[in-house]
């Protein structure tokens, strides 16, 4: 099993960075490169993702069409959410989202991802050699999405509103 660690700076609200993590637009926005779709198999295929609730993920990765069931296990807004594999390739996929205001208006995501490939033999071996590398692309361009969505006007197309004092502030 490997753990990815990967820290973002956003000069955006906490509750801003928190839903936008959670939508599924703006996931689907940062994954474009794959091909990935959110499927209409019971679970939520657009909109912010909430407490226990299951995303459908059909992506292509390394040439083959992958489908990957998440759930929202854990959820504290605006601080934390955490994300599980309930079905998919992987023997096991985790991934635990948190959120801190550094200063008003400006944000730290943390994102701890923990992985582990199908194989049990070969499994390590694919881990080290490229598994690692390829989940922490994947990780860093989400984030490069979220940071870029937050601190422009684009943050809007994706979230309804924000507290009114988050709008009063930034006038």
């Amino acid at each position: 099993m490997i753990q990815i660690d990967e820290t973002t700076l956003i000069h955006a609200p906490i509750e801003r960075c928190f839903d936008l993590s959670r939508s599924v637009e703006v996931h689907l926005l940062a994954n474009v490169h794959s091909g990935e779709q959110a499927m209409a198999l019971g679970g939520v295929t657009s909109g912010l993702v909430g407490l226990s609730q299951e995303v459908t993920w059909r992506a292509k990765h390394f040439g083959v069409w992958q489908t990957l069931t998440s759930k929202t296990t854990a959820m504290e807004s605006p601080r934390y959410f955490q994300v599980t594999m309930v079905r998919g390739i992987f023997r096991f996929m985790q991934a635990d989202h948190l959120f801190r205001s550094v200063k008003p208006g400006i944000t730290e995501m943390t994102d701890r991802f923990c992985i582990a490939a199908p194989l049990p033999v070969l499994g390590p071996i694919a881990e080290a050699i490229f598994l690692r590398r390829y989940m922490l692309a994947l990780l860093r361009e989400r984030n490069a999405v979220i940071k870029q969505v937050a601190e422009s006007a684009d943050w809007q197309r994706y979230l309804q509103s924000e507290p009114d004092q988050e709008r009063c502030s930034s006038l």
